[in-house]
């Protein structure tokens, strides 16, 4: 687990492990008055942070990272495209079978193995955001969005989850609402599902917009911590990366001999 100071950008505090025993132990550490002055704590969705957090910093601003509830959409949107490629790959199957070579004029039509190769690859085209699509890319989009109504309905909702972190707060708070209604009604299970999570989390995410909070600075430095981990390969404890991680990212200059 690691903790970082949003204000100061440095790593705060590391230990093995991701558990509530884990976040209990920080919060230990600081103690009550040092918790008392957190003012804001932003987090993935896990509950046993949120539920440790409220206990110990009950002043505290919770905040859930934009990137993981996005994150969520993308999961729920994928579940829906498997779904759909499973299906064709089924209904390709029960066709007749072709031979080798270009098929007689006559040959009857294959829809299911025609969709399963057209949904082929058709991962990044759904996942990516718009503006990064490649020309083949948006041909594909276009492809599902005529052929599709379904999936493609999945794919403007992880869209339309993905905009609200783009609107200043008074909009992004009435497009998460306008969002909550269609996902609820979207027949869709994966986006049914989601939305129960996305009203839960409803507070901590406009929280988001309103301070402009992130985890972004914690994947980052998790990034960093993963290269100094080759630093640290062959220590027989997690103490020595653990120390060289502060002793790199945490701000800490000791006093070297024969410096001034």
């Amino acid at each position: 687990m690691v903790v970082v100071d949003h204000d100061a950008r440095r790593l705060v505090w590391t230990a093995p492990g991701r558990n509530s025993a884990t976040v209990r132990e920080f919060f230990d550490f600081l103690g009550p008055e040092r918790c008392g002055q957190i003012t804001h704590v932003s987090a993935d969705g896990a509950d046993f942070i949120d539920t440790i957090v409220a206990q110990k910093c009950p002043g505290a601003v919770r905040v859930s990272d934009p990137f993981h509830i996005v994150k969520w959409a993308t999961e729920a949107l994928d579940e829906v495209r498997r779904a759909t490629w499973n299906d064709a790959r089924a209904l390709a199957r029960n066709e007749p079978k072709r031979g080798r070579g270009r098929p007689r004029a006559d040959a009857p039509p294959r829809p299911g193995s025609e969709r399963a190769k057209g949904l082929k690859g058709a991962r990044y085209s759904l996942w990516k955001n718009p503006e990064n699509l490649t020309e083949n890319q948006q041909v594909k989009l276009a492809w599902i969005a005529d052929t599709d109504p379904r999936l493609y309905r999945a794919y403007l909702l992880k869209e339309g989850l993905r905009t609200v972190f783009q609107l200043p707060l008074d909009a992004a708070a009435e497009a998460l609402e306008r969002w909550i209604s269609w996902a609820r009604r979207c027949r869709i299970p994966a986006f049914v599902k989601l939305q129960r999570s996305i009203v839960k989390h409803r507070a901590r995410i406009l929280a988001a917009i309103e301070h402009n909070l992130s985890n972004g600075l914690i994947d980052s430095t998790n990034t960093k911590i993963r290269l100094i981990t080759r630093m640290a390969f062959g220590f027989k404890s997690p103490e020595a990366l653990i120390a060289l991680a502060l002793l790199t990212l945490g701000g800490h200059q000791p006093a070297l001999p024969g410096r001034r």
